[in-house]
């Protein structure tokens, strides 16, 4: 099962009124583990960046002029996406703009389906409780500290690792941000296995508790289950 873990940061809250996708991020996960290729593109929205922006992800004019714009990206986005499942915090946000941005290129929509909301998940799994990304990070003991601005890409990284926690716990193996393989698929993914113990644990049945247990077969006779398959 293919996964794309996914963040987008925007110029503002709203596409319909001018606002702009100006980064994208996305982290590949295939059966829950990191095969190391990212998705990764600042894009130029065209328009001045308002100061909160810039304060949000310290992305401004200067740094995105001349970068590609969406309709550069697009195509590549695309391929890259593919038919995989979108883990995205606060999907509603993310599919808002990213198919705002493909409906004014005449480009094929995002289903909703496709999208699965860590952020429903979370509300749903701590009713009442913060579900923000910083807010789950610290409930599962997963280091931040190097997000001190938004960055899509390594709020991906980030998101991954919270993803693999909600629904179940991190696999053994994930590690974000180390170098990895650039290709991906099952023959490049070595799959796990727990190492034998060194020594065998300690028996637990007491000398009487064995005798006890001989006894009790003698009196079923030689068509005793224990006997079969000893």
């Amino acid at each position: 099962m293919r996964e794309i873990v996914l963040d987008t940061e925007t110029t503002g809250f709203e596409p319909d009124q001018g606002d702009r996708i100006v980064e994208i991020g996305g982290v590949e996960l295939l059966n829950h583990m990191p095969t190391g290729r990212t998705y990764h593109e600042y894009i130029d929205p065209k328009r001045a960046m308002p100061e909160d922006a810039f304060k949000v992800h310290g992305l401004g004019d200067d740094f995105l002029r001349g970068k590609p714009v969406f309709a550069d990206i697009a195509d590549g986005f695309l391929e890259f996406v593919g038919d995989a499942k979108l883990v995205i915090h606060n999907a509603a946000f993310d599919m808002k703009f990213l198919n705002a941005e493909l409906r004014w290129l005449n480009k094929p929509q995002i289903p909703w389906e496709q999208a699965i909301d860590t952020l429903a998940i979370a509300r749903k799994k701590f009713p009442g409780s913060p579900a923000s990304l910083d807010a789950l990070c610290r409930r599962f003991n997963i280091d931040n500290s190097s997000r001190t601005l938004h960055g899509a890409l390594l709020d991906s990284e980030i998101l991954a690792e919270v993803y693999l926690e909600l629904i179940g716990g991190r696999q053994p193996g994930l590690i974000l941000g180390q170098a990895q393989s650039q290709t991906s698929g099952p023959e490049t993914q070595e799959a796990w296995r727990p190492k034998p113990r060194p020594r065998p644990l300690p028996a637990r049945l007491t000398e009487a508790e064995a005798a006890a247990h001989e006894a009790f077969i003698e009196k079923l006779g030689d068509a005793a289950l224990w006997r079969k398959t000893s």
